[in-house]
C-alpha cells in the first residue's frame, strides 16, 4: 500500500471537507444552492456540503456525481440530516452517463477547480440540462491581482499535489464561455489566504 493512496483514502476526503466547510465558503454557498430547482444535478458532491442549503420544497430530485468514493458516506449521512435523498453516481462529470436534456439545475461549487478537462466537462452540463435550464456554481480561482497569481502559480505543484488535483488559478469566467455558456458572474476575495480566496460565483445558461 502506498502512502500516496492511503493520504487519498484516509486523510484527503476529512481534511477537503475541513475546507471547504468552513464558515466564509459556506456564505457563498447559501448565495446560490437555495436556488435550484426541479431536477437538480450536482458535480461534484464530494462530502454534501451543499445539502443544508437546498430548499427542500423546490427540489423534485437530486443526482450527485462524486468520483472519490472515500466521500461517498460522509455524503449519504449528510442527506439524511438534511433529509434531502440523493442518488450518488461514482464516477466523474467529463463522461456523464445521463439522458440529454433532464435536468432543470445543475450546481457546481468548488469543483471546476479540481475536474481534469473543466471545458468538456461543462459542456456534458450543457448536454443534459434542458432549454431554459441553469448552471448555479460558486467557485474560487484566477486572482485579479498580478502578485496573487504569481503566488498562485508558485505555489500550485505542491498545492495540487496535496489538494486532490486542485487548481488555485484557473480562469472561471472564461471556462463557462470556452465550454459555451453565458454567465452572469460576481467575483470579490472572501476571508482567507488570497491565493485561495478570490471567488467566482452566479448563474449561467447555455448559448
Amino acid at each position: 500500500m502506498s502512502h500516496g493512496n492511503w493520504y487519498e483514502r484516509n486523510m484527503l476526503p476529512w481534511l477537503i471537507d475541513f475546507a471547504c466547510g468552513m464558515k466564509s465558503v459556506s456564505r457563498q454557498r447559501m448565495k446560490v444552492i437555495p436556488q435550484a430547482q426541479g431536477r437538480v444535478l450536482e458535480i461534484g458532491l464530494g462530502t454534501g456540503l451543499n445539502l443544508p442549503f437546498y430548499d427542500a420544497g423546490r427540489v423534485q430530485e437530486l443526482v450527485g456525481v462524486e468520483p472519490s468514493l472515500t466521500m461517498h458516506h460522509l455524503a449519504m449521512k449528510r442527506s439524511r440530516a438534511a433529509g434531502i435523498p440523493v442518488e450518488l453516481v461514482g464516477i466523474g462529470a467529463e463522461r456523464l452517463p445521463l439522458a440529454d436534456h433532464v435536468f432543470d439545475t445543475v450546481v457546481s461549487t468548488y469543483t471546476l477547480c479540481t475536474i481534469p478537462d473543466p471545458v468538456l466537462a461543462l459542456r456534458e452540463l450543457r448536454r443534459v440540462l434542458r432549454p431554459g435550464g441553469r448552471l448555479l456554481f460558486s467557485e474560487h480561482g484566477r486572482a485579479p491581482d498580478e502578485s496573487v497569481r504569481k503566488w498562485q502559480a508558485r505555489i500550485q505543484p505542491v498545492w495540487g499535489k496535496f489538494s486532490g488535483g486542485c487548481h488555485l488559478g484557473r480562469d472561471i469566467p472564461a471556462i463557462l464561455k470556452e465550454a459555451g455558456f453565458d454567465a452572469q458572474v460576481e467575483s470579490m476575495y472572501i476571508p482567507g489566504p488570497r491565493i485561495a480566496s478570490y471567488h467566482y460565483w452566479g448563474e449561467a445558461v447555455a448559448v
